[in-house]
């Protein structure tokens, strides 16, 4: 007997420990009283998995963050622990090969015909319409709040709006060229969302960016052709003539509000 079955055989006869047809193996450490996930629900836990040896080869714990997964396309012996499961449960799976990775294994991590033991704590679950009306919901408190802030910022000393929505400040006034929609431009430039988390900066890498005029976000085409050079503007980009509903990257959600602080070193034809 190989050490995954001799744990497996071991393990079913500790006090606790319930044994299902497939022969999946748990023991309920905490009981919940929740909401039971179904096939189509996508949900949030907390885990460590194991080998039998005692190598750790997965951890949300460790990354300091739940994971969610759609409930329906995990491992066998995953799905249905998790059918099992009450929100609120902490439960201990031992899970045989064949209803694991199986001979196969997965990575460079787990072996074939590896046992796996898993701590597995349910947060939550939620159906995929659930997901989207609180994905929904969230994205138009997002907006709201974006645009709530402009309106505030209209308001302040300094502040002035053109009717694409782009407000601006001046910081310094310069007394050289003024760009057109297509000139080439030398500027300098710090960007940040409302909350004041800074996305890029060009003062940060050391150096000045060159870039023309016809190739970037609206907001910038329009703001840089309100300066001259020597100028330095804060602008207040909203997301209609910013990054739009998508977004950009991981850094700048959908429907962002962008705050520019622009230095106009030069335009350059």
């Amino acid at each position: 007997m190989n050490p995954d079955q001799a744990y497996l055989a071991e393990n079913k006869n500790k006090d606790g420990v319930q044994v299902t047809e497939s022969g999946l193996q748990y023991l309920v450490i905490k009981s919940g009283n929740g909401a039971k996930p179904e096939d189509d629900h996508v949900v949030t836990v907390h885990y460590a998995g194991r080998l039998v040896d005692g190598t750790e080869f997965d951890s949300s714990y460790k990354r300091g963050e739940p994971a969610q997964f759609p409930a329906g396309r995990l491992i066998k012996g995953w799905t249905e622990a998790l059918m099992l499961m009450s929100v609120g449960d902490k439960w201990e799976l031992a899970i045989p090969a064949e209803i694991g990775y199986g001979d196969a294994g997965a990575g460079g991590t787990i072996p074939g015909g590896a046992t796996l033991i898993f701590d597995v704590e349910l947060l939550d679950t939620k159906s995929h319409r659930e997901m989207h009306a609180e994905k929904t919901a969230a994205m138009e408190n997002f907006k709201n709040a974006q645009f709530s802030w402009l309106d505030e910022n209209a308001t302040k000393d300094g502040v002035q709006a053109t009717e694409s929505g782009l407000q601006y400040k001046v910081l310094t006034e310069g007394e050289g060229k003024t760009p057109s929609a297509t000139s080439q431009v030398t500027v300098h430039y710090e960007g940040k969302l409302i909350t004041g988390e800074i996305f890029d900066s060009s003062y940060k890498r050391g150096e000045t960016i060159q870039f023309g005029l016809n190739q970037v976000i609206p907001g910038w085409t329009e703001g840089l052709q309100l300066m001259t050079e020597g100028s330095t503007y804060e602008l207040y980009i909203p997301y209609s003539i910013g990054y739009g509903e998508r977004g950009s990257g991981g850094s700048i959600p959908p429907f962002a509000t962008l705050i520019f602080k622009v230095e106009l070193v030069s335009v350059d034809s």
